[in-house]
């Protein structure tokens, strides 16, 4: 699992950043990659990395600005001239079909896939055996939401030793074993696999917020997340204008993050009046709140290790 930033900017592309668009590489896992909003230009930003179209199986766009959609109507198109066949979902705020169905048509598209657009309230939005996906609303003028991506515990490692400590040899069995509640042997014994499977294992979570005004009461959605991906558009001194534009500071992102007792921060969304060696000091003053803090930059790439 990895996280691969492909538009760290805000509002305006800049020389810099493009504007926001973020994969969840999940190739180990589902053979999939999921994308968090699409503004302009996303897809010649894929182009640049080993991001397969066809592969995009869920996008999740967090409102409807421009520099979060622009990019949407064009990559769905193209999408299905790269091999793309299977299916694609797209959730978000009320209004996106509208929009979706509305550039398509208007474009004359025909897409060789079925695409399935999802309008969003708070609460899980996508659940399978492994993954959930639950929306939380944000702050910033229109309807907007954040992401939390959530893997189900999973279960332990098989007590190999254990196995051949009474006797039975490494083999196909073990496979059956792992996979079944119980398992008869070729002597007729019966095995149980609680008896021979460690302490499961947690499973990753990674908060995704889109563009916000700080907002304590998230802290409740993000608690313990392995990874928060945040917006850091405003320097720390800069908090009257982040208010006034539905924003957030470095210092704000990094006090959620504490507050939040998660495991990393990622900052994102950064204005473009902060070029160059400016975005140091952007990275400087989260740090000063919450230590484990990156700054993203286009393409920047954030593995996602297991946990153990």
């Amino acid at each position: 699992m990895e996280l691969l930033f492909l538009g760290t900017g805000s509002g305006v592309p800049s020389k810099e950043r493009n504007v926001a668009a973020l994969a969840l590489q999940m190739l180990e896992e589902r053979q999939s990659t999921w994308l968090f909003d699409c503004g302009e230009s996303t897809q010649h930003q894929i182009l640049k990395t080993n991001i397969r179209p066809r592969r995009i199986e869920k996008i999740f766009i967090s409102h409807l600005h421009g520099d979060h959609i622009y990019g949407l109507p064009g990559l769905l198109s193209s999408r299905s001239f790269q091999a793309g066949e299977t299916p694609c979902t797209v959730y978000g705020p009320k209004g996106l079909r509208e929009y979706i169905e509305t550039a398509l048509r208007v474009s004359g598209t025909r897409l060789t896939y079925s695409l399935a657009v999802k309008e969003i309230s708070e609460g899980i939005i996508y659940e399978d055996d492994s993954i959930h996906v639950t929306a939380v609303p944000i702050e910033h003028g229109l309807e907007s939401f954040g992401y939390i991506i959530e893997e189900k515990e999973q279960q332990g490692k098989l007590l190999a030793d254990k196995l051949r400590a009474d006797g039975i040899n490494p083999g196909p069995v073990y496979q059956k074993i792992k996979e079944n509640e119980t398992t008869q042997l070729d002597d007729g014994t019966i095995i149980y696999r609680k008896d021979y499977i460690g302490q499961p294992k947690s499973g990753r979570k990674i908060a995704i917020m889109g563009d916000t005004r700080y907002k304590e009461s998230l802290r409740h959605f993000i608690n313990g997340a392995d990874i928060l991906v945040h917006e850091a558009t405003f320097a720390g001194n800069d908090e009257h204008l982040a208010h006034d534009y539905y924003h957030s500071t470095t210092r704000q992102a990094a006090t959620l993050a504490k507050l939040s007792n998660v495991k990393q921060l990622i900052l994102t969304h950064i204005s473009s009046r902060y070029q160059g060696a400016e975005s140091n000091i952007l990275l400087d003053e989260a740090r000063e709140i919450f230590p484990d803090t990156v700054i993203a930059r286009d393409f920047y790439s954030h593995p996602v290790p297991a946990n153990k």
